[in-house]
């Protein structure tokens, strides 16, 4: 039998012949070099663009702090002791410049608690102001940033609830926030390891289908059920700037709070019973109601049951008022949805959803605003009587994009955009939005027309652009393309009265950075002054390749070589493939570059890009598109596609004599890994493989995976077919699994490789499973990531650089 390693990080003693007792390990210093770098800070912008505040944070958690008690509870993860998100990102460090100032320096902002652990940054509706919240041993608290002065201050205990998230609204005049607040009623959560069961538990259904997908850390029994009430509960407060603070509302279980464009309305939604073991919270019953600014009932908008029996279909929803908010250029007005073919993609009717605006006192029906003919993915309020719309068909891939007279619903909806929302090159951008007097975020509009910030992909390269557009005659006008030889440009904002780009600017060796783009003067002025942390592989090789599929198909990935490569004597390196599949429609979409070459070299903890200090040629984001056409899905032919894919990228490399092609790997995470099992099955193209947090066994997937909307029972042929687990006896290459003990991603539990493991191990496959205590899909300790590292080092170095003769190769 072929030797068979099993390591398994855990905590707990191990026993057995298959399992290694390994503490965390560490790659090899050039790679540990580029991994333990600062990250540069994130960067928040007022409306006005006056003041920028450089948010800072450590790239990486430790596993002590993964290691904290953490509740997962309908869709939840969450730390009980400081009643706030267990896996919530954390800032530690803020500073402020004036930008209004010329050649102004960053400053350092005062009044910091000694261990700052700032999150859910929120403006005040003048933006001189940003509350946030900051946790410390026992709980969460608020605190509140001066820009002008440069300052933070306390404003509470550590009472906040931020279970739910939504934790603060402000009020209109800036004074004052509504918080989410700890009930002072909440009761000892019960210990569910040691609670000593008082009966089953049991689900019951009653004849109707409830089709969903398998999704993680739902409510098991009646503790979960009683801890998640316990931990949902809050009263909300009115706390003011002063540090004053009154109750505005009673305990309940809150969701989303949201103010009236002009203040005097609060929109209130709440979580209600019964709870589900099929469904997260999301998905629970919930009201809807509308309030005054001093908390008295106006109305209840909407009341939503248990949402457990949906239609089959990425295109059902729920019956009933949907998708509520506010009409961002009116004062006061409530928009819905509602659905015209009762939420089932199936039925066939002329339009599927219509829109309705509510006006305060928030009484009875809507009027009805217009009706979309597939279904309705948004709208972009302007004024009174501009307005666009979106609606698209996943099925199709269809978007279209509309402009309507929300005053007038007589008049037929203009349609400025009919795409296949997969196709790159057609994309016209983004709308560019701008807040009005009530601090809402509405169109920028200038005598009718409006701008558009795009991405630019074209079959020649990236050349992101500003276009003007008239919404009533369609008319578009460039008003500037990027074209900066060797760098990538992306357009962030516009600001129209001032005719000036936010932009940001990178190329592979220099770190992206933010600049003001003075349109009028064509001048550049920079804002902030990161460095590049990776200079020891800035003088490697990197260019985007392109290739044909067997059919005829384009593909692309982009290459990098080793520091100090010879291009002209060229030495076949061993290789390595870094991928992700991907659904289409259509070839022409498939065919599309989306890859620039000048985008900065960023290794980030789950790249591929160190191991050019090991020297070897790695070809990431290399395309893995699997089409279907027609009545024809992709996944139909899904393991064909697979292959050609993986065939193709290797024979032009190969032709282009880079790389050795009997020292090839390949990888890829989630649904990546779930491509690297089947090539490996499949194929005989590859010396080894690397499949971290995937799913091989699509039959405990059985109402959809991925986008894939038949259910097993409908298309059975297709999951054991595209199952690594039902062909695991033909993997005769050795592959290196890993997954996360704590895997929150639907779909991807631990188990999937476990079980694909135990098949592999049964059958005599060289395999190695690691799995990483308290990680869950994407991993955050640095103790997790280094050790991840090593272990790919390992695998590479053993399995491909130095891959053994076929004849020296365990073997049954």
């Amino acid at each position: 039998m072929r030797k068979l390693v099993l390591i398994t990080l855990l905590l707990s003693s191990l026993i057995g012949s298959g399992q290694e007792n390994l503490e965390y390990q560490k790659p090899p210093q050039e790679i540990l070099e580029l991994v333990d770098v600062q990250r540069a800070p994130w960067v928040l912008l007022n409306e006005n663009q006056d003041f920028m505040v450089l948010a800072y944070r450590n790239e990486y958690k430790s596993i002590e702090e993964l290691s904290k008690n953490e509740l997962r509870l309908a869709g939840l993860r969450i730390d009980p002791k400081t009643n706030i998100g267990s896996r919530t990102t954390y800032y530690h460090n803020l500073q402020v410049k004036d930008l209004s100032k010329n050649d102004s320096e960053q400053v350092q902002v005062t009044g910091l608690p000694e261990h700052p652990s700032f999150a859910n940054f929120t403006w005040s509706p003048d933006q001189t102001k940003i509350a946030m919240t900051n946790t410390v041993k026992d709980g969460v608290e608020l605190w509140v940033l001066d820009l002008e002065t440069a300052s933070v201050k306390k404003l509470t205990a550590a009472r906040i609830n931020a279970n739910l998230r939504d934790v603060i609204n402000w009020f209109e005049d800036g004074n004052s926030m509504l918080v989410k607040m700890i009930s002072s009623d909440q009761q000892a959560l019960i210990d569910t390891k040691a609670a000593v069961p008082t009966g089953p538990t049991i689900s019951v259904n009653e004849g109707k289908k409830a089709q969903n997908r398998t999704y993680q850390d739902l409510l098991k029994n009646k503790n979960d059920e009683y801890n998640f009430e316990q931990l949902a509960h809050a009263e909300i407060f009115k706390v003011s700037l002063d540090g004053s603070m009154r109750k505005w509302m009673d305990s309940d279980m809150y969701n989303n709070i949201s103010f009236s464009p002009d203040g005097n309305y609060v929109m209130v939604n709440t979580i209600g019973k019964p709870f589900s073991y099929l469904v997260p919270y999301r998905r629970f019953p919930s009201k809807t109601s509308i309030y005054s600014k001093e908390g008295e009932l106006i109305e209840i908008v909407s009341e939503v049951p248990l949402i457990e029996d949906l239609p089959k279909g990425f295109m059902s929803v729920r019956k009933g008022r949907r998708d509520l908010s506010w009409r961002n250029d009116q004062p006061a007005t409530l928009v819905y949805v509602m659905a015209l073919d009762e939420g089932d993609p199936e039925n066939k009717v002329a339009y599927r959803d219509e829109v309705f605006a509510l006006e305060a006192p928030f009484k009875g029906e809507g009027k009805s605003i217009l009706k979309t003919q597939q279904r309705f993915n948004g709208i972009l309020w302007g004024d009174e009587h501009t307005a666009l719309v979106y609606d698209y068909w996943w099925n199709t891939r269809n978007l279209k994009t509309y402009v309507i007279d929300p005053s007038d619903s007589s008049k037929k909806p203009k349609i400025l955009f009919d795409r296949n929302y997969q196709d790159s090159y057609s994309d016209p951008g983004s709308f560019v939005m701008t807040r009005n007097k009530m601090g809402s975020e509405v169109l920028a509009l200038n005598k009718g027309k409006a701008y558009l910030l795009g991405d630019g992909f074209t079959d020649k390269g990236q050349f992101p652009f500003l276009d003007q557009i008239d919404l009533s005659s369609t008319d578009k006008k460039r008003v500037y393309t990027s074209d900066i030889k060797g760098k990538k440009e992306s357009l962030m904002e516009f600001d129209p009265k001032s005719n000036r780009l936010l932009v940001n600017i990178e190329s592979p060796t220099a770190y992206p950075n933010y600049y003001f783009r003075n349109l009028k003067q064509d001048k550049l002025s920079q804002l902030t002054f990161n460095e590049n942390p990776f200079k020891s592989i800035q003088g490697g090789h990197k260019e985007v390749i392109k290739y044909k599929r067997d059919d005829g198909l384009e593909l692309s990935g982009t290459l990098y070589l080793p520091v100090g490569y010879d291009m002209d004597n060229k030495e076949k390196l061993p290789l390595l493939i870094w991928a992700y599949p991907e659904e289409f429609k259509d070839k022409s979409s498939a065919g599309q570059n989306t890859k620039n070459p000048n985008e900065f070299t960023y290794p980030y903890y789950g790249s591929m890009i160190y191991w050019i200090t090991q020297g070897y040629a790695v070809l990431d984001d290399a395309s893995f598109p699997i089409v279907g056409e027609g009545e024809e899905e992709p996944n139909d032919t899904f393991r064909p596609q697979l292959v050609a894919n993986a065939k193709a990228a290797i024979d032009a490399l190969d032709n282009l004599g880079y790389i050795d092609r009997e020292r090839v790997a390949v990888g890829g995470h989630s649904y990546g890994a779930f491509m690297v099992a089947n090539l490996l099955a499949h194929s005989d193209l590859f010396a080894a493989g690397i499949a971290r947090s995937g799913a091989y066994n699509r039959t405990l997937t059985p109402f959809g995976f991925q986008r894939e909307e038949r259910n097993y029972w409908e298309a059975p042929e297709i999951y054991n077919t595209m199952s690594p687990f039902m062909h695991a006896e033909k993997v005769n290459e050795p592959i290196l699994l890993i997954h996360g003990e704590a895997d929150n991603n639907s779909g991807t539990y631990p188990m999937q490789s476990e079980r694909y493991f135990n098949a592999l191990k049964g059958l005599g496959a060289t395999a190695r499973l690691v799995i990483l205590p308290k990680e869950s899909h994407g991993y955050r300790a640095k103790e997790s990531i280094l050790h991840v590292l090593w272990e790919q080092d390992q695998w590479l170095d053993k399995y491909v650089k130095n891959k053994p003769e076929k004849s020296l190769v365990p073997s049954e």
